[in-house]
């Protein structure tokens, strides 16, 4: 089990150094929406090749990977249109769409966008094969670009420094313990509640890109952004041939 809150606070790591680097380096928007579309390319590949693919092998016909998709794709919809309302739709703008938002909202937000992937990264521990490279590097990748980009935002609507990197802080130890709970909740369970868990995280962070991370990137990045979300998925896809 420590093996999996290891490998769930590396994954999320990136998160912290995505602040750091923001906050240390003049990030413009257009490299912010260009490093966004390749993240959001990463975590394509890896929900078509990690999750819903390995989750389809696993249960075959039984039905589990189309009900996690909509399962997870609906609870990702209707949790984030609550903490929206609750004044966390701005928390991935690069613009400082959070100077409307509660602290509160913005925090459980990117809690809720990390916590799919790192369940799956426990997941992945289940029958002592290793993690998964793949998943790992989709993960620690597609981190990157979201504390970037929000990091700009939330500096420029007037959040401190210290206040920044304890979000970042706070969302990397959650993950570690998502990618925990992952492990230890699911050990021993039937191979369709593994597969409807791994497509569930799918239908979640597929509905996350479209919902938030693609529409960020397209805004300000431009027409580039489909190049570098291509390469992202690429980059996924070889890593994931190399396992």
């Amino acid at each position: 089990m420590g093996e999996a809150l290891a490998w769930g606070l590396i994954a999320a790591s990136s998160l912290v150094l995505g602040g750091i680097l923001a906050l240390r380096l003049p990030i413009g928007l257009r490299p912010l929406g260009l490093v966004m579309g390749f993240g959001a390319g990463v975590l394509i590949s890896a929900v078509a090749y990690e999750l819903v693919e390995d989750a389809f092998g696993t249960a075959g016909g039984s039905g589990a990977v189309a009900l996690g998709l909509l399962a997870g794709a609906f609870t990702f919809y209707f949790g984030d249109l609550a903490i929206d309302r609750f004044g966390g739709e701005g928390r991935k703008s690069a613009a400082g769409g959070q100077e409307v938002g509660s602290a509160l909202a913005i925090v459980l937000g990117t809690v809720l966008d990390g916590i799919p992937e790192s369940i799956v990264l426990g997941l992945s521990l289940l029958g002592g094969g290793g993690v998964s490279v793949a998943m790992l590097a989709a993960v620690f990748l597609s981190n990157l670009p979201e504390a970037l980009s929000s990091t700009v935002g939330l500096s420029k609507s007037g959040w401190g420094r210290k206040e920044i990197l304890g979000l970042w802080v706070v969302v990397t130890i959650v993950s570690g313990i998502s990618a925990l709970a992952g492990y230890a909740f699911f050990d021993g369970a039937p191979v369709a509640t593994i597969a409807f868990v791994q497509a569930f995280a799918g239908g979640a962070l597929l509905t996350m890109l479209a919902d938030t991370m693609m529409p960020e990137a397209f805004r300000y990045g431009g027409k580039q952004v489909g190049l570098v979300t291509t390469l992202g998925f690429a980059l996924a896809f070889f890593i994931t041939t190399l396992e």
